[in-house]
């Protein structure tokens, strides 16, 4: 060695994996069996039962209006407590299967409750094109600079979806870890907006 330990032999070991052929059939298996069809079962058991329950709970009334729209009524002064509304709140519950979806459902919800112009039919999602008439949408729903902030928020805090609260319970094998993985970010993420929702309203007068 000509550093540290002058004078003396040193060594170094690096362990190589054996060598072996590509296994070309057992490779594309894995990949289709183990991957593929675990993550489209996953969609099946998981999304399918969450587009049926967004559906159904847009088109079924109750006494004129729809399942949906007295979710958002319910919750909706919670929703402004923390700077948010009965819809985004509404919109994260069903989203539970796939947070991809938490946006095009808050549009269906904003177009069902408000009678804004947009989507194919109640419980149907959608996207919008441009982003004027994306926030159209949104200002027509009632929402304010600190909703988008608070929203932001709350995305980044809020719980995992079904899929990976299922994987948490299948390598814990613990219902407790599994609530406590759930619930807690939900926690956080109420005290985050309420504490930010306080504030700005101070700030803002």
């Amino acid at each position: 060695s000509r550093s540290v330990l002058k004078g003396e032999v040193s060594t170094f070991s690096l362990e190589l994996p054996p060598y072996r052929p590509p296994r070309v059939w057992q490779t594309i298996y894995t990949s289709l069996i183990d991957r593929t069809m675990f993550v489209l079962w996953r969609a099946v058991v998981f999304a399918l039962p969450a587009g049926a329950v967004i559906w159904l709970s847009a088109n079924i009334t109750i006494g004129g209006t729809s399942i949906a729209e007295h979710l958002v009524n319910f919750l909706n002064p919670v929703g402004l407590l923390i700077g948010l509304n009965g819809v985004i709140l509404v919109a994260y519950i069903v989203a539970i299967p796939a947070n991809e979806i938490v946006i095009p459902t808050i549009l269906m919800l904003t177009v069902l409750v408000t009678g804004a112009a947009g989507g194919a039919g109640a419980g149907v999602m959608f996207e919008l094109d441009s982003g004027a008439a994306t926030m159209s949408l949104f200002q027509a729903g009632g929402w304010t600079m600190l909703t988008a902030v608070n929203l932001m928020l709350f995305s980044l805090i809020h719980n995992p979806c079904s899929t990976t609260i299922y994987t948490i319970y299948k390598e814990t094998g613990s219902k407790k870890w599994t609530l406590i993985a759930t619930l807690l970010p939900v926690a956080m993420g109420f005290i985050v907006t309420f504490f930010v929702a306080q504030v700005w309203h101070l700030v803002a007068g």
